[in-house]
């Protein structure tokens, strides 16, 4: 890495509006003046809340992961458990534990925060918080949303190793904290 005093500078907004404002899909176009003047006439940003997604190990060193499909590539993946932050949750950990319990019907265990991601930092304004939960147990029935069809699945350390070493686990948000729990192991 070179040695640099110097850091980019913030951009200025000289201008936003907002094309499109639904739950899943907000987008603004902005205006923007570079540090150095130059003029950015049209950018573009997508809107989201923030992400959760969790690292469920049950006591018997199971994975709990999730399988669905994904219309956005077309493709049934492999994935972590995860969800949107919802206004009424009183932060991302209770997010996390909402989410676990409604797509799996597994709660309870031992919680910690692993890691916080930027899912695209340049055309998104989001982030993703990644929990880990040890010693999770099933607690009740799955409860899925009419847009959810999941599949849960109980998988060794071994299998989840090599889903994510095949290219398998392609969701960038669920294999960077995969990859950076085996890294660590």
């Amino acid at each position: 890495m070179t040695d640099s005093k110097k850091s980019p500078g913030k951009w200025k907004v000289l201008k936003r509006e907002y094309l499109h404002r639904e739950p899943w899909l907000t987008v603004r176009k902005e205006r923007l003046e570079m540090p150095n003047g130059n003029i950015v006439p049209n950018y573009y940003v997508l809107e989201y809340p923030d992400w959760v997604n969790v690292i469920a190990i049950t006591s018997e060193g199971l994975f709990v992961m999730v399988e669905q499909y994904r219309p956005g590539i077309g493709k049934t993946c492999m994935e972590l458990c995860a969800g949107v932050c919802e206004s009424a949750d009183a932060s991302p950990l209770e997010s996390a534990k909402r989410e676990l319990l409604e797509e799996t019907g597994y709660g309870n265990g031992r919680w910690s925060e692993f890691m916080v991601v930027a899912p695209n930092a340049s055309a998104s304004n989001n982030c993703s918080h990644c929990f880990i939960a040890e010693g999770v147990e099933k607690i009740s029935p799955q409860m899925l949303e009419a847009s959810e069809d999941i599949y849960v699945h109980l998988l060794t350390y071994d299998e989840v190793k090599n889903l994510l070493e095949s290219g398998e686990i392609v969701q960038a948000t669920m294999a960077a904290p995969l990859w950076k729990y085996f890294a660590l192991q």
